[in-house]
C-alpha cells in the first residue's frame, strides 16, 4: 500500500543510470513480468469492452469479433510499449497503459449508423482525426499553466469517482442485458475477491502486498469456478496464434462529417489524457511538465493513427491502472512497458486471451472498488496541498466535482442535446476537467469581478479572542479535537457561564486546589458551598 520511493538496492537499479526519477527503476525480470500481467488482468476488461461492442453492432461472427478483440490487444501493447519506454518526441516515460477510449463509442455507433458508412468509415475517420491531434498535440499540452493542484486534485478525484459505476456493472455482472445481471452470486463474489484484495495488502509481507490485486483476481477466479461463474469452456477454440491482419476489415473511407465528430473525440480524449498523464504523475511522485504531457500526447496520437491499420481505434492513458499504482506503490515504468510486450503476446497469441478473458466480471469489479477508489483517494491526497482560506477554491472543487458526477448518477441527462456536446460531456472524467480548467480560469486567472472576501459558500465565520482569553493561556497548551490540553496532556476543562462565578469562588475559598476537581464539580460528584444546604 505504500506509495513511497522504491529503494534502488537489492539489485535494482535506474534507466538511465543518473536518473534519480522512481518511474526509471529496473527490477528483476521475474518481476517485471508479475507485475506487469497483474496491470494487463486490470484493465483488460475495459480494453476488450470497446471491440466487443462495435463488433456486436456491426453484426460479426465470433471469429471476426475476436481480430477486433487481438487486434485491440495488440495495439494496446505497442501503445503502452511506446508511451513507457519512449522514442525521440514520442512517449511520456512514465507507467501508463494504454488502451481503445470508450469515450468514441457513441460516435463510432453514430458513424456506423449513418447511411452509406460502415466500418470502414470509422477507421478512415479515427486516422484523420488522430493525425490532426499529432499536429496541435504541442500547442494542447500548452494547457498545463492552467492545471494547478487544485484543478489537478479536482480531475484525479473525478476520475476515480467516475469510474465507481464501472466497478459496480462488472461487480453485478457486466452485461445489464442477461437474465442473471445483478444476482446475488455475482455480488457475493465481487466482495469475495475485494476482502481477498484487502486481505493480502494488510498483511506483513510486502511482496504479497504488491501483488493484492493479482492475487485477488486469481483467488476470485477460483472462488468463481466452485460458484459456477468462471467458464473456461471457450478457451482453445480457434487457432492459438495469429498475426493481426493489415486493413483486414477493409481499406479507410473518408467522410468529412465523420471526421468531424471524430475529432471532437480526438479532443475529449486528450484532454482525458493529460488528467491521466498528470494523476500518474501525483501518484508516482515525478514532475510533469509541458513537454512531457506534449511527448505523451504525441505517442496518443500515433497509436491512434496507427490502431485503424490493424481494425483498432482511437487509444488513450488508462485511468484504471492508476489505483495500481498508487496501492502497490511499485512505480517503474518497465513494469508497464512489460505488461506491454505480454499485450502483444495475447494480441498474436488469441488462447492466452482467452484464458483471462475467462476471469468472471465480479471478479474484475471487486478488484475495481480498491483500484478505483484508491485514484479518488489520489486527488483527495493532491487537494490537501491547495489553500481554501480567502478564496474561490471550495468552490472550483465543489462545482467541478457536482458537473463531472450529473452524468455518472444520470446517463440520459444530456439526452436532448447536440451529438457534438454529448460526445463531451457524457463523460465524467471530461466534464469534471472541463468545469475545473474553467472555474479556475474564472476564479483564480481573472480577477475582475472577484469578491474582496471569500465566496458565502467558502467562508468561514470570523472568530476572534480577547486579551484575558490569551492570558489564561500557558507555555504547552495546546487544542486537540476540540479540547485544551496542558504541556502534560491533562484536559483543561471548560466551565459553562453560568457556573463560572461558581467555580472562581471555590478556587477562592480553597475548595478547590486541583484542576480534576473543577471536573468533579461540573459532573456532580463534588459540592461546592453554593451547591450545600442553606446557601
Amino acid at each position: 500500500m505504500s506509495s513511497q520511493k522504491i529503494p534502488r538496492s537489492g539489485g535494482r537499479s535506474s534507466i538511465p543510470a543518473s536518473s534519480d526519477r522512481p518511474e526509471d527503476t529496473w527490477l528483476p525480470v521475474g518481476k517485471l513480468i508479475t507485475f506487469g500481467f497483474q496491470h494487463v488482468l486490470t484493465m483488460y476488461g475495459g480494453i476488450i469492452a470497446v471491440p466487443l461492442v462495435v463488433a456486436n453492432a456491426m453484426h460479426l461472427s465470433p471469429g471476426r469479433s475476436a481480430i477486433m478483440v487481438t487486434a485491440s490487444l495488440f495495439v494496446g501493447g505497442l501503445a503502452t510499449i511506446l508511451q513507457s519506454v519512449g522514442v525521440p518526441f514520442f512517449g511520456a516515460k512514465l507507467p501508463v497503459v494504454q488502451g481503445v477510449t470508450f469515450g468514441g463509442v457513441a460516435t463510432m455507433l453514430a458513424i456506423l449508423a449513418t447511411p452509406g458508412s460502415d466500418i470502414t468509415t470509422v477507421l478512415g475517420a479515427v486516422i484523420v482525426a488522430s493525425i490532426i491531434g499529432l499536429l496541435i498535440a504541442p500547442f494542447f499540452a500548452s494547457v498545463v499553466r492552467f492545471l494547478p493542484p487544485v484543478v489537478t486534485g479536482t480531475v484525479i478525484a473525478g476520475i476515480g469517482l467516475s469510474l465507481v459505476p464501472v466497478a459496480s456493472d462488472w461487480a453485478m455482472g457486466g452485461d445489464a442485458e442477461a437474465g442473471d445481471y445483478g444476482a446475488m452470486p455475482h455480488v457475493i463474489l465481487a466482495f469475495v475477491t475485494l476482502a481477498i484484495t484487502l486481505f493480502f495488502s494488510k498483511i506483513g509481507s510486502a511482496a504479497l502486498s504488491r501483488l493484492s490485486i493479482l492475487l485477488g483476481l486469481v483467488l476470485g477466479t477460483v472462488v468463481g469456478i466452485f460458484m459456477g461463474l468462471t467458464d473456461f469452456s471457450d478457451v482453445g477454440d480457434g487457432a492459438w496464434a495469429a498475426l493481426p491482419e493489415f486493413f483486414g476489415f477493409g481499406w479507410p473511407a473518408f467522410d468529412p462529417a465523420a471526421i468531424v465528430s471524430m475529432v471532437i473525440v480526438i479532443l475529449v480524449a486528450m484532454t482525458e489524457s493529460v488528467a491521466n498523464l498528470l494523476a500518474v504523475g501525483e501518484v508516482v511522485g515525478s514532475r510533469v511538465g509541458r513537454r512531457r504531457i506534449s511527448r505523451g500526447l504525441r505517442a496518443d496520437m500515433l497509436s491512434s493513427a496507427v490502431a485503424p491499420v490493424f481494425g483498432s481505434f482511437t487509444q488513450t492513458a488508462f485511468s484504471q491502472n492508476i489505483g495500481l499504482i498508487a496501492l502497490t506503490g511499485v512505480r517503474s515504468r518497465f513494469v508497464v512497458a512489460t505488461g506491454g510486450v505480454i499485450l502483444v503476446i495475447m494480441g498474436l497469441l488469441p488462447v492466452l486471451g482467452q484464458v483471462v478473458a475467462a476471469i468472471p466480471m465480479p471478479v474484475l469489479g471487486g478488484a475495481g472498488m480498491v483500484l478505483f477508489g484508491t485514484v479518488a483517494g489520489s486527488g483527495i491526497r493532491t487537494l490537501k496541498s491547495v489553500s481554501f482560506e480567502g478564496n474561490m477554491n471550495l468552490v472550483i472543487v465543489s462545482v467541478s466535482l457536482a458537473f463531472g458526477m450529473v452524468p455518472v448518477v444520470q446517463p440520459d441527462i444530456y439526452e436532448g442535446f447536440p451529438s457534438w456536446f454529448q460526445t463531451i460531456f457524457t463523460s465524467g472524467i471530461s466534464s469534471t476537467a472541463f468545469m475545473a480548467v474553467l472555474l479556475n480560469l474564472v476564479f483564480n486567472e481573472i480577477h475582475l469581478g472577484n469578491p474582496k472576501g471569500a465566496s458565502v459558500f467558502a467562508a468561514r465565520p470570523v472568530r476572534y479572542m480577547t486579551s484575558s482569553d490569551l492570558q489564561k493561556l500557558q507555555e504547552g497548551d495546546v487544542v486537540t479535537d476540540g479540547k485544551l490540553l496542558d504541556r502534560d496532556g491533562e484536559e483543561v476543562p471548560t466551565v459553562p457561564d453560568s457556573r463560572t462565578e461558581e467555580i472562581r469562588q471555590a478556587i477562592d475559598s480553597g475548595e478547590v486546589t486541583d484542576t480534576s476537581e473543577i471536573r468533579l464539580i461540573l459532573d456532580g460528584t463534588k459540592k461546592t458551598p453554593a451547591d450545600r444546604p442553606g446557601n
